[in-house]
């Protein structure tokens, strides 16, 4: 694994006080948490950092960002004669030709899935899931479009599954193990890891785990239009449809969304990009020279890209005189030094451990709309040498952790199918009668807020933001 070459902000011309603003912006922001921050400018990262517990060497699920690099792997496959976007999807499934019979899902092509416009007029994953759980390509094709293919934006993720599918049947292997030898190791991209549907295959819609840089790699090979270093990776052509309007968005409720969509790409504002659920962006600027990569976990996404263009944009087209730059840049490196996640404040120890430790916490049912984990069972409290730990107990799983009572303690736990899951927790006693945990898991956006209560011992476990996909403890990390 190798690095982006490293600079200072003036040496790149960049402001130091604009990134400072946009730290400003979102950290003011109580509803947005974010993870991390990247800006690449002239191919050199100018500011960087991480707000612990996250941390640089750590993967992180990217959810739909996914989708950016599914649209890198047709590149390929169509440079290589494994496909062409102009073939119908059904071509590519032999077995499946004499079922589908509908003139429009017949006609839906590669090109159509990767721009969104299958035709359908919503997202299809739930019905085509329900027509048939194990082929999802066959129950996306077997329901017949509202519109032809080609007329109508829908962000639907059997689109970006079918294109991930027919790549992988054809190359005869997984996503990553495709865009090892042709993405990963000329990037210098290290481990990463694919979630996979039940058939086997590699989502290509979600499911991605990798680090901030090797986001910005990507956002990188972009803005240099598929050229890395002296090798022409991707062909100019495909860069070039791949981050252009193919289809428009005008029905989309927030501004940056309504720019329009490439293969796999949303068109913005300004420049273009890969974006996943919960604030998960890799921001291209093709006019600044620049790149932005960020993962985070909020609900308002388009207040992110703001804060970006109101705020960080500006010191972008501005020069900076590197001997005016000094102090800015060192109050933003020290900024970016000391990023990091409030922890929970409480009582590190109760009045009486007997109470805590008799039985275990039996998870209550929540009202309607309150995010629960819907296989979390009971929690079990126990003191330690060093403090305490906390089990989340599922039918058939569980997962033992230490709590940090004056900040994040991080562990990498082991549940008891064999998957190690990283966390990191923090809590106490809010009084006598209420233990309070914050568990963040430190391989997604995802936060659990745990109240344990006395003397009912009853539990709540609700999700600062939920997961899209109904998650049990053994998804909450990057796959093996």
């Amino acid at each position: 694994m190798t690095s982006l070459p490293r600079s200072t902000p003036a040496e790149q011309q960049v402001d130091s006080a604009a990134v400072l603003a946009f730290l400003d912006a979102v950290e003011a922001r109580s509803d947005i948490d974010m993870h991390s921050l990247m800006v690449v400018r002239h191919g050199h990262v100018v500011a960087e950092g991480w707000w612990a517990p996250y941390s640089a060497d750590r993967p992180h699920l990217l959810y739909s960002l996914s989708k950016s690099f599914t649209s890198t792997a047709a590149a390929f496959a169509q440079a290589e004669g494994l496909l062409d976007l102009d073939d119908t999807v059904v071509s590519h499934f032999g077995e499946l030709d004499s079922e589908i019979t509908d003139s429009r899902s017949r006609s839906i092509t590669l090109r159509h899935v990767a721009s969104m416009a299958s035709g359908h007029t919503r997202e299809m994953l739930a019905e085509a899931a329900t027509r048939d759980p194990a082929d999802l390509v066959r129950g996306f094709l077997l329901i017949p479009p509202d519109r032809d293919p080609g007329t109508v934006f829908a962000y639907s993720q059997p689109c970006t599954y079918a294109l991930a599918t027919v790549i992988q049947r054809n190359a005869g292997m997984p996503l990553t193990q495709y865009l090892r030898p042709r993405l990963f190791d000329p990037l210098g991209i290290g481990q990463v890891s694919w979630q996979k549907w039940p058939s086997g295959y590699e989502q290509g819609y979600s499911g991605l785990h990798a680090r901030t840089e090797d986001v910005a790699k990507l956002g990188q090979l972009y803005l240099q239009r598929g050229r890395w270093d002296d090798t022409q990776l991707i062909a100019e052509d495909w860069v070039d449809e791949a981050t252009s309007r193919q289809i428009d968005t005008p029905n989309e409720p927030n501004p940056d969304w309504r720019q329009g969509y490439g293969f796999q790409f949303w068109m913005a504002q300004h420049g273009f990009r890969g974006d996943g659920a919960f604030g998960q962006f890799c921001v291209i600027l093709p006019e600044q020279d620049t790149v932005v990569a960020t993962t985070a976990s909020t609900m308002d996404m388009q207040a992110v890209l703001d804060a970006m263009w109101s705020h960080l944009l500006p010191g972008l087209s501005s020069g900076v005189s590197v001997s005016d730059a000094g102090l800015s840049q060192q109050r933003l490196r020290a900024r970016l030094a000391d990023l990091r996640l409030a922890a929970c404040s409480a009582e590190s120890t109760p009045k009486d451990w007997d109470n805590w430790v008799a039985e275990p916490f039996t998870v209550a049912a929540m009202a309607e709309g309150i995010a629960t984990p819907p296989a979390m069972a009971s929690i079990e409290v126990a003191q330690t040498a060093d403090g305490y730990q906390v089990t989340l107990l599922e039918p058939t799983n569980a997962l033992t952790f230490p709590v940090g009572s004056d900040g994040w303690m991080v562990s990498a736990p082991t549940d008891r199918l064999g998957e190690t899951i990283p966390v990191a927790a923090s809590g106490g006693w809010l009084d006598d009668h209420t233990l309070r945990v914050e568990v963040i898991f430190l391989e997604t956006p995802h936060r659990m807020d745990i109240g344990c209560s006395l003397p009912g011992r009853i539990a709540e476990a609700v999700w600062r933001h939920p997961p899209i996909w109904e998650v049990r403890l053994e998804h909450l990390h990057s796959p093996s």
